[in-house]
Order: structure tokens, then C-alpha cells, then sequence
């Protein structure tokens, strides 16, 4: 009976302990009731221009008030950080952020990155995440539940199904549909099991997609989609919601294209040359998009790191695709399989030009009223990290024509109108959730700045960036 009454203690003490996240403590910079945030230039998430010399009040997690300093009242319970020279702004809303990594092989295979990445993410400033995919969806339901309940450390999470992918994969870690009644079954065994959203994938037929967007929409759940047997308008029409990477892998103007089929090769790509933005296809295909209320996610990080040569400066700059923090938090495997990969992209690839079309694609899709989101899309040739890669999206925003106040929107208040959660994060308001990334200079006047993050509040919670980041150093392709 002693032996069975000390091993139950143990069993206890274990439990308890891990409750408790043991080593959470080490990466807080602040965790108090009350805090005050003063002298800080905010930008606030919404467009509106820079305020500089500000007091953000934070009390029970939740932003309290935000007002000049010259003018504001600080409780005197409040602790104060003096955070003259810095910015603070609204926690980053990953709209493409997977919890998993390539691996290599062929076929390729991915595995997911549940010890690096939920770290990395809130690191760079990346406080909710919509998981635009998943390869083991149960593993992101627990990552979830055990940050939700405060026994990890990590992003606010969405968690989407595993893909709904028609035949033909390119990797075995999808399911691929037999027909409707399958995609009809997957989207209501996954809303059962706590996914909020499904992503079609390349091969999906129509018939196939019309059925998941019907069943998602019964629930409220929305449906995005990484698409190439259906065009962008097509998608629009069967009620997709969000449509993933852009004009990247729109195949709708491939020449002769056939119905519920991908185009071979570099078949989308050579189309994307030849369209003219201006002209009646690619404008009609804006018109409907926005018409319809379907959202695009932009992420240029992915294929940056796949194409863009390092000869380029400005798109592609080594500076952005060699950048030794990234290289640093990646396990020797991933780092060689990424730097072999940089060295077979050729100097003479004419990339560049076809980013710069998928660039001006967005800005006007923007322009003609629709809502833009970011994410970074961490697959591809392996460049391309949690939270890192969020924060260069938003630098390629930029790159790509948008202000930098209009770049940090999209990657922040528009991913949480999409996600119905604009109430409570997005934007910089008295009210909302203290989600938070506090850093170093002036994105408005530099967007390059916007790397200096070293602290990221969540829920009122401040975290240490660096500290955070040196955690994992070496694991991104291990887990």
C-alpha cells in the first residue's frame, strides 16, 4: 500500500507541475495587473496614422486606455515601462501559419513543429494563428488546448481540418476525397472534432468543393483554398470564402484548361506572364472576387524563398532569404536541405517579374475594395519559419506597394475581421485584448524595424522575444 501511495504521489506531483508550465516564469519580461506602456508611438492596426508619445493602460488583460501621455492618467498601482523610441502595435493574426515543417524525400514529406513553432510564433509578434491546413490534426487540437489552458506557451490558435485534396496528391499526409459524400464527411467529423475552418487543396474537383462549402457553411465554418483544378472565379461561384497565395496559383487563364483538372508543369506560371492585370479576365476575375466577399491571403515569404535569385536586390534580397537568426533556430538538416535548395535556384530564373505581378494582383484587388490577409506559409523549399516569416510578409507588402501602416493592417486587423474577432484583437482600442508586439524604431518610417521585437504581450502577458527565440535554437526541423 506504501509503494502504491508513493507511486500516486509521484503520478500526482507530475501532474501538477505540468499544469503549471514550470517554464513559462523564465520567458516573461512583465505579468502584473496593472501596466503602463508610456512615451510609445502606437500604431494602432486600423490605417490610421501613427500616434507618437502614448500611454497604453493595460489592467486584468485587456487594453484599458490609450492616450497622450502629456495627458494621461497612470494608476498608481500600474508598473511602468518607459518605452520612449520604441512602437507598439496590434499582436500579428497569421492567416497561413501551419504548425508543420518539409522534411525532404520524395515524395516530400512534413512533420509538425509542435515544440519550435508555437514558441517562434509568439516571439516574432505573432499572437493568433490560423492553421490553413493541417498534416496531424489532432496533434494541433491538443497544441491548442494546451495553450488555451495556459500548460504551453504559444499563439492563439484556429485550427484548421486536415486538407480536403481530390486525387492526385503530391504527398501522402493527405487524404485523398472519393467523391462529395466523402468531403460531406470529413468537414462534419472535423467540425465535431474543434476545427474552425477547412482548406481545399489542388486536385479538388468541383463537385467535390461545392459539397465542403455547403457542409462548412451549415456549421458557420468557412472554407479557403490552396486551388489549381478550379479557377479563382469558378471558387468564387461555389461559395469559397478566402483563396490562398493569390495569383500564384490561380490556373484559370491557362490556355485550353479542363474542367477539374490541374494544369501540368509550369502551365499557371507561363499564363501569369502573358496576363495583362489590365485587361477584361483579370479584371472581371477581381470583380467577382469581390463581389462575392472572397478574402485572398497573401503569402509572398514562400515564394520569395523558392524563386527569387539572390543576384536580386530589393525582392530577394540575401539579406531577407540568408538571414542568420533564421538559419540559426533550424537543425543542421534543415539548414543544408534549405541553403542546397537556394543553390540550385538559378541567377538567370525570370522569377522576379511574376512576383511583382502577383504584388500589383493584390494591391489591386485591394484597391477595388477586397480584404487582403497575410500569412507566411512555412513550406516550400524550407526558407521560410514561424514568425519570421510573418514578419517579412509584411515587409514584401510593402515591397509590393502598400504603406507601411496599410501592410501592418493587412496583417493584423484584416486577418481578425476575417476570423469574426475584430472585437477583440486586430486593433489598438481601449477594450480589446492586450495582444501586443512592442519594438525597437519606427515600422511607419522603416518597415525593417518591424523585426525589432522584444516584447510580445498576449492577453496582458509580456514575453521576452529573444529569450523565447534562443529556447529553440537548432529545433525547427526536428520538432
Amino acid at each position: 500500500m506504501r509503494i502504491k501511495l508513493s507511486v500516486l504521489f509521484l503520478f500526482y506531483v507530475q501532474l501538477t507541475s505540468f499544469a503549471q508550465a514550470p517554464d513559462r516564469q523564465q520567458f516573461v519580461r512583465i505579468e502584473t495587473p496593472m501596466i503602463a506602456l508610456v512615451h510609445v508611438r502606437v500604431i494602432d492596426g486600423t490605417g490610421a496614422a501613427p500616434r507618437d508619445d502614448q500611454t497604453i493602460v493595460i489592467s486584468g488583460g485587456k487594453i484599458q486606455s490609450v492616450e497622450p501621455s502629456a495627458t494621461a492618467k497612470v494608476p498608481a498601482n500600474a508598473q511602468t515601462l518607459d518605452l520612449q523610441g520604441y512602437t507598439v502595435l496590434p499582436g500579428l493574426v497569421g492567416m497561413h501559419d501551419h504548425m508543420f515543417f518539409p522534411m525532404g524525400g520524395s515524395p516530400p514529406m512534413y512533420s509538425n513543429m509542435g515544440s519550435s513553432f508555437p514558441r517562434l510564433y509568439l516571439a516574432l509578434g505573432v499572437t493568433t494563428i490560423r492553421t490553413t491546413g493541417s498534416v496531424a490534426p489532432y496533434t494541433d487540437l491538443e497544441i491548442k488546448r494546451l495553450i488555451d489552458s495556459g500548460r504551453m506557451i504559444g499563439p492563439k490558435m484556429h485550427i484548421t481540418a486536415p486538407y480536403l485534396e481530390g486525387r492526385g496528391s503530391f504527398t501522402p499526409v493527405m487524404h485523398e476525397l472519393t467523391g462529395p459524400d466523402d468531403a460531406r464527411r470529413m468537414v462534419n467529423y472535423w467540425a465535431d472534432a474543434g476545427a474552425t475552418s477547412f482548406k481545399a487543396y489542388m486536385n479538388i474537383t468541383r463537385d467535390e468543393l461545392r459539397a465542403a462549402v455547403e457542409e462548412a457553411h451549415k456549421r458557420g465554418l468557412k472554407v479557403t483554398g490552396h486551388l489549381c483544378s478550379i479557377g479563382f472565379k469558378e471558387a468564387a461561384e461555389l461559395g469559397i470564402d478566402d483563396l490562398e497565395h493569390g495569383l500564384f496559383v490561380d490556373s484559370e487563364f491557362v490556355p485550353n484548361k479542363q474542367p477539374d483538372q490541374c494544369p501540368p508543369g509550369s502551365a499557371v506560371s507561363a499564363s501569369l506572364r502573358q496576363l495583362d492585370l489590365n485587361g477584361p479576365a483579370a479584371q472581371e476575375t477581381i470583380r467577382t472576387l469581390v463581389a462575392r466577399n472572397v478574402a485572398i491571403t497573401s503569402t509572398l515569404p514562400v515564394f520569395e524563398a523558392a524563386g527569387a535569385p539572390l543576384a536580386q536586390t530589393g525582392i530577394g534580397a540575401a539579406s531577407a532569404l540568408l538571414n542568420p537568426r533564421v538559419l540559426n533556430v533550424m537543425s543542421t538538416d534543415a539548414r543544408v536541405r534549405y541553403l542546397q535548395a537556394r543553390a540550385r535556384v538559378s541567377p538567370e530564373a525570370n522569377f522576379v517579374p511574376v512576383l511583382r505581378k502577383v504584388m500589383d494582383f493584390e494591391r489591386a484587388f485591394v484597391n477595388a475594395g477586397g480584404l487582403l490577409l497575410a500569412g507566411l506559409d512555412p513550406t516550400g523549399n524550407g526558407g521560410v519559419v514561424a514568425g519570421f516569416g510573418d514578419l517579412r510578409e509584411v515587409e514584401l507588402l510593402v515591397e509590393a506597394g502598400f504603406t507601411p501602416v496599410e501592410a501592418i493592417k493587412i496583417a493584423t486587423f484584416n486577418g481578425a475581421k476575417f476570423l469574426g474577432e475584430d472585437g477583440r484583437i486586430g486593433s489598438i482600442a481601449s477594450g480589446k485584448q492586450a495582444d501586443l508586439m512592442v519594438v525597437k524604431g519606427n515600422p511607419a518610417a522603416n518597415i525593417n524595424d518591424i523585426e525589432k521585437v522584444e516584447i510580445v504581450f498576449k492577453d496582458g502577458v509580456g514575453y521576452d522575444s529573444e529569450k523565447l527565440i534562443q529556447s529553440v535554437q537548432g529545433l525547427v526541423g526536428i520538432r
